[in-house]
């Protein structure tokens, strides 16, 4: 009996199946030195104690990407080791900060399946659940990714396609406990831009870039544990090593400080596609487009809904072509909501 793991094939899935990832990971301070070392950010919140905690937060959280590549990661070995892409997002809410110290489990469950016409392989549906060792969930998400076939003669499921909402209402975002915007300093976090200041149908070229390195990202896909094949095997792909989406969605979400710095916490993932592939030698840059605004209960804090867009041509407002289908030089196209000072 073979003792090594070749990871799930299409076939291996079952409607309501629920799979419990392992291993447990405690995340501290050094995630957040090497997150910070890899992309450009620079959000107040997530740099310093002192703001976070005059933001009525205990402390300085983690990144928000750094719990969702976390999560996500722990998800990698039973969901997509055999994928050939991830192919969206839908319905994430973060639910509770991430402290230095949390200790972040994952566990998924399938809800939906449907097997692709050229029969080699299928479409799985998937929400995951991240938790702290508290068992209080901190993050809750659907994706779907294209996974191969062991045998292409494996009957094929019966197709079941979830139905997913466009986006999370505003009433359901969950703001922290105790963040209270109405001291804030825009000195010190770097703008003085404030959620009246944005108007929805605004497109912001965040005008920065930065080239996406071989060894960075091979060292940001081991740091989430993320195992999937497409990103560490040069031979999985005709078209060589394919870049992490989640790594092209930090480095947008980073370049997103120049034009959003106040934009300080992610508090849900509406809808997300890798339109396009990146790999090594790119120079990826972003623009946003603001699609909604929402106030809040919570005292001077006002929800952003924004759509983020990489491209690695540095074309800004121009995302489909006549035809329906992403432009060439579109790498992500991310719709999700942040909390930022009224």
């Amino acid at each position: 009996m073979s003792k090594t793991n070749a990871g799930r094939f299409f076939e291996d899935y079952a409607l309501g199946q629920v799979i419990r990832h392992a291993v447990p990971r405690t995340v501290a301070e050094g995630e957040r030195a090497l997150y910070h070392a890899l992309y450009p950010a620079r959000h107040a919140l997530y740099s310093s104690d002192v703001f976070a905690s005059e933001s009525g937060l205990e402390g300085s959280p983690l990144d928000d990407l750094i719990a969702f590549h976390v999560v996500f990661g722990k998800t990698v070995p039973d969901i997509s080791l055999n994928a050939v892409a991830n192919l969206g997002y839908a319905e994430g809410r973060w639910l509770k900060p991430v402290y230095p110290g949390d200790t972040l489990r994952s566990e998924s469950e399938v809800i939906g399946l449907k097997q692709n016409s050229n029969g080699k392989t299928g479409v799985v549906w998937v929400r995951t659940r991240g938790f702290n060792q508290e068992d209080e969930a901190v993050l809750d998400y659907v994706r779907w990714v294209m996974v191969r076939k062991r045998d292409t003669d494996a009957p094929a499921p019966e197709t079941v396609v979830p139905e997913l909402a466009d986006a999370v209402a505003a009433e359901d975002l969950v703001i922290p406990e105790g963040l209270d915007f109405s001291g804030y300093d825009f000195e010190q976090a770097g703008e003085p831009h404030r959620w009246e200041d944005y108007a929805v149908g605004e497109v912001i070229d965040h005008v920065d870039g930065v080239t996406i390195e071989e060894a960075e990202h091979m060292l940001a896909t081991r740091l989430w544990q993320n195992t999937a094949k497409v990103h560490f095997d040069m031979t999985f792909r005709p078209d060589g090593r394919l870049i992490y989406g989640g790594h092209v969605i930090s480095m947008a979400r980073a370049l997103s400080f120049n034009g959003l710095a106040n934009a300080q916490m992610i508090v849900a993932l509406n809808g997300g596609a890798h339109a396009n592939p990146c790999f090594a030698g790119t120079t990826v840059k972003a623009w946003s487009e603001v699609l909604d605004k929402a106030e809040t209960d919570a005292p001077g804090v006002g929800a952003l809904r924004l759509r983020l867009v990489a491209t690695s041509d540095g074309s800004v407002g121009e995302l489909k072509g006549a035809d329906g289908k992403y432009l060439p030089g579109v790498l992500l196209d991310l719709d999700y909501w942040v909390l930022m000072p009224l």
